[in-house]
């Protein structure tokens, strides 16, 4: 038997079909298209639309990328800051235990209120062992601060300058803290001098550490004022 021969493909005419098919189209009506510019019309609004969608996607990436660059930034930097206080951990330690040493001394240089009067003879022996005299010696009103309470100590005295300075080391040497405040030192006259002499008014401001009962009323007065 012999065989069939494959039908020729005419080239030529296949490709004037092609044109044909692209040639007088109604852009208004795709729909009347032949079947070819329709399936590749078809095809680029496909691609069209992929593109703008993946466009669309990389721009939200890229939103993200650098939120989360920005983020690792701050983490670094936390970090950093973190690794330096972890670092320097023991000399934190050290120093919060010298500060806690340091107020320890402190308290103990504050008088409890049983101790106030024994800290205001202090002072009066402080004048008369320099060779001063007292013309006055008034403890004023207590001044209750948060942690301490404070009273100031009105004081007059008449003597020499030297001795008056002495007087102000000792007060300055005392066991407890005693600060001397608004210093004035005037030269009388003769008749109230008694013959000679400088007076000095100065205010004591001494110190002391509240005790639990007046520490409570603090803590209930401040809550008091907070509602």
């Amino acid at each position: 038997m012999a065989k069939k021969k494959a039908p020729k493909i005419d080239m030529v005419q296949l490709q004037q079909q092609l044109q044909r098919q692209f040639s007088n189209l109604d852009t208004k009506d795709p729909s009347l298209w032949p079947l070819l510019p329709r399936v590749l019309l078809c095809l680029f609004i496909a691609a069209a639309v992929a593109v703008a969608l993946w466009y669309v996607k990389l721009t939200d990436y890229e939103a993200e990328l650098e939120a989360a660059r920005a983020q690792e930034l701050t983490l670094k930097e936390d970090y950093k800051k973190k690794l330096q206080k972890a670092v320097s951990l023991d000399l934190l330690k050290k120093q919060r235990e010298q500060v806690q040493q340091y107020v320890l001394q402190m308290e103990k240089q504050l008088p409890s209120k049983a101790e106030m009067s024994a800290l205001l003879s202090d002072i009066n022996q402080a004048g008369l062992g320099r060779s001063l005299q007292f013309d006055l010696f008034r403890p004023g009103q207590v001044v209750v601060r948060e942690y301490y309470a404070e009273l100031p100590i009105a004081i007059r005295v008449t003597g020499r300058y030297h001795d008056m300075g002495a007087f102000a080391s000792d007060v300055a040497h005392l066991s407890r803290i005693v600060t001397l405040n608004d210093i004035a030192i005037t030269v009388p006259s003769k008749d109230k001098a008694g013959g000679g002499g400088l007076v000095m008014d100065v205010t004591a401001r001494t110190f002391r550490y509240l005790d639990n009962e007046e520490i409570q009323a603090q803590r209930d007065a401040a809550k008091g004022a907070k509602k």
